[in-house]
């Protein structure tokens, strides 16, 4: 029986090779090995036949085969030609060397500010530096202002911080990293978006829904990571310089250097200094605060491609400082009475961090890294009476370790990653300190067949000293139905600790009692957030009337298994507690963007939210969200005569109305409506190009003036029972205008 089973099998082998009748294989780029990337359409073909192929998008062939082909040529513009020998039928993977003897040939194409693709299996966009531009993006938190899908509001009626959300959901719920290193969270969660300058961003990737399980289990909307300038194609110097009508002046200079034939460095410096004192809306409080902060970071590059090794090495230092309250609060003679009543907020920041990749010389598609960064965060901060001081210190670490299975179709990453916090936390000299430590394991895994179909399935082991040993699930589908047009989905798990006051700090202007309901939890006596996030997007690219466009639809769902719920539903106190009920945020956001006409762009959106949980008095909307939003950007720039150009800019924003926190407990001179209304928000910026060296641009924000009339409620008695701060649903500072000038030396 055996026998005839053995002759079986080798009949079925051998009439499976010798009535092969394809050969299939991937060509790559050389000098560009590090996400094994094809080339797309090189020619394929046996020598001294006509038999060939052409790469598809991905660099993937197959071409017909006989056993008499041994010889295969492969060639591509700008490309050395080779001949290689084919020894057996498996897929080969072959990289080309680039000619450098070959005539320059230069290729002009137009690149969208905001690309998405069709190929990438997770639903994820990239914002580059020409699109942080569009608008006053003075820093991090700024830089969205153009982009439909994130939305931003302000936090509170002082500080001027804008807050950013992603399907509904604040920046806690999202993992905010730079070049993939946790960085906005802690004790720089409500302020971390504006220690990062706007001209230190190269590109920002946005991902919506679970991210990777690369990054930790802290994910639950979506991520930001972005990507800084990198000394050796910054610009060797730049200064960009930028002063507004709210007497705010910034200073941002780069001074890039190539050490070695390996070695780059740079010097980045930000300057930002706010002085002068405006209440526009006469309710004897600064409408900004004043402000002053110095931020300087310092870049060193090692790039060795031949050897396959690069490395990043960061040390930065950021001093900022605020204060704002009443007009005529002076630190030195009011702080600690109540005579005027006033806030200042200092933080201090260290950071550093290294970065070391090593690439297979002759195996680009595998790779190892290795990150670890360490910060001390120290803010000392008072807000009339009370006080809040943190000092948080984070160890950061993480190894990993790329390559496949077989061929480029099966790729896996895993690796480990340790991370350490530690909390000095005073709220009112009442201390919460605490640590917290976790380590964990990850595995993932990423199948795609090269044409229509790609899947990444991901998870991860750790154990958290405060949160216990939990496993997170992450996956995510593509499927191309056809050409230009393709199905993302994603589902995945999330779980984190919630820093209840550094992530609520505008409580503490106001007279609200905190009250924290104690559930025997690790952390503030309350149990961790725990969230699962399921989404669908479609994406479809089309061509109409010669002009490209694209239309996407995203659908997502969050769903809170449990959720520290912070209660403003009382106008006395705040409240944290665990949920008990339900907590949901579903989001759908329908997106369009046209090329109206040569060099004219439009983008627009319409999302609508519905965020529901279950609070003390009954499930309800979440407050300061608008159910529904509309977007619509409009860009025109001028065909460039002699470097010269003009660019134009103008964002519109329709922002439904809001359910604002019950204050029907309160005197009726300090109650709200039921419902904040809608308004209206225009955005427009005026770029003049006049070399490849410098350009001017001037523009205005809230062209339409809209203003909250009573952004803080009792500030005709700031240290009585009703003076709160925390009811911002409108800009407080009308009409701004602003200017600014770019220049640099390449």
């Amino acid at each position: 029986m055996k026998k005839y089973i053995l002759s079986f099998l080798l009949f079925f082998v051998a009439s499976f090779l010798f009535s092969q009748t394809s050969f299939t294989g991937m060509i790559m780029d050389k000098n560009n090995p590090t996400n094994a990337l094809g080339v797309e359409g090189a020619s394929v073909h046996w020598l001294n036949t006509n038999v060939s192929a052409i790469t598809n998008k991905k660099g993937w062939f197959t071409i017909d085969y006989k056993s008499e082909y041994k010889k295969l040529v492969i060639s591509y513009v700008g490309f050395k030609t080779d001949t290689i020998t084919i020894t057996n039928l498996e897929p080969i993977h072959h990289f080309l060397t680039p000619e450098g003897d070959l005539d320059e040939i230069t290729i002009k194409s137009k690149k969208n500010t905001v690309q998405k693709s069709l190929f990438t299996t997770t639903n994820v966009f990239t914002v580059n530096s020409a699109e942080l531009l569009k608008a006053a993006c003075c820093n991090l938190a700024e830089s969205f202002e153009t982009n439909p899908s994130i939305d931003v509001s302000f936090s509170d009626a002082l500080t001027g911080t804008r807050q950013i959300r992603i399907l509904g959901l604040t920046s806690p719920y999202l993992l905010i990293t730079q070049e993939n290193i946790p960085s906005v969270r802690g004790a720089s969660q409500v302020f971390g978006l504006t220690f990062t300058p706007g001209t230190w961003v190269e590109s920002i990737q946005i991902t919506k829904g679970a991210g990777s399980v690369v990054n930790g289990f802290e994910s639950i909307s979506g991520q930001i990571n972005t990507e800084l300038v990198k000394p050796s194609t910054d610009k060797s110097f730049f200064l960009n310089a930028f002063a507004s009508q709210m007497g705010r002046f910034e200073l941002n200079t780069h001074f890039n250097k190539k050490v070695s034939d390996k070695w780059d460095t740079g010097l980045y410096v930000h300057g930002n200094y706010t002085g002068q004192k405006f209440d526009m809306n006469d309710d004897n409080f600064l409408d900004m605060p004043l402000s002053k902060q110095l931020n300087v970071l310092n870049r060193w590059q090692f790039t060795d491609a031949e050897k396959g090794w690069v490395s990043f090495i960061n040390v930065r230092f950021m001093n900022d400082e605020k204060q704002t309250g009443e007009l005529d609060f002076n630190p030195e003679i009011h702080k600690g009475t109540t005579q005027f009543w006033g806030s200042e907020i200092d933080t201090k920041r260290f950071e550093t961090s290294a970065k070391l990749g090593y690439v297979f010389p002759e195996m680009p598609y595998q790779s190892f890294g290795f990150q670890i960064a360490y910060s001390n965060h120290q803010q000392d901060s008072y807000f009339g009476l009370n006080s809040y001081d943190i000092q948080h210190q984070s160890v950061y670490s993480n190894l990993l370790f790329n390559s496949i299975i077989g061929d480029t179709r099966n790729k896996f990453k895993t690796g480990l990653s340790f991370t350490h916090d530690n909390y000095d936390e005073l709220v009112n000299l009442l201390d919460f300190g605490r640590k917290e430590t976790s380590v964990g394991a990850f595995f993932e895994y990423t199948f795609d067949n090269l044409d229509d179909f790609s899947l990444v399935a991901g998870l991860r082991v750790d154990s958290h000293n405060l949160l216990g040993n939990f496993i997170t699930p992450r996956l995510h589908l593509r499927y191309n139905p056809w050409d230009d047009g393709v199905i993302k989905a994603s589902f995945g798990r999330g779980k984190r600790s919630a820093n209840i006051f550094a992530e609520n700090q505008q409580l503490f202007a106001s007279s609200r009692q905190i009250n924290i309901e104690n559930n025997n939890g690790n952390i503030y006596g309350l149990n961790p957030e725990i969230a699962w996030n399921y989404g669908i997007s479609y994406l479809q690219k089309f061509n109409i009337f010669n002009q490209k466009g694209d239309i996407t639809f995203d659908y997502y769902r969050t769903n809170f298994s449990n959720q520290v719920v912070v209660d403003w539903e009382n106008p006395q106190a705040i409240s944290f507690y665990d949920l008990d009920g339900k907590s949901i945020a579903n989001s759908f956001q329908l997106e369009v963007n046209y090329t109206l006409a040569t060099n004219l762009e439009l983008r627009t959106a319409y999302k609508y939210f519905d965020i529901v949980t279950t609070y003390k008095s009954g499930n309800l909307q979440k407050p300061i969200q608008p159910q529904h939003r509309f977007f619509a950007n409009l860009s025109y720039e001028t065909e460039p005569q002699n470097a010269k150009q003009w660019r134009f800019d103008v964002t519109f924003n329709a922002i439904g109305k809001q359910r604002l926190p019950d204050t029907s407990s309160n005197p009726a001179q300090y109650q709200l409506p039921e419902f904040a209304a809608p308004y209206q928000l225009l955005n427009s910026q005026i770029t003049r190009v006049f070399s490849d060296r410098f350009e001017v641009y001037i523009g205005a924000e809230n062209l339409t003036n809209v203003q909250q009339r009573n952004p803080i409620l009792g500030n005709d008695n700031p240290f009585g029972p009703n003076f709160d701060t925390t009811i911002v649903y409108a800009p407080i500072f009308g009409r701004a205008i602003y200017t600014g000038l770019r220049f640099n030396i390449n």
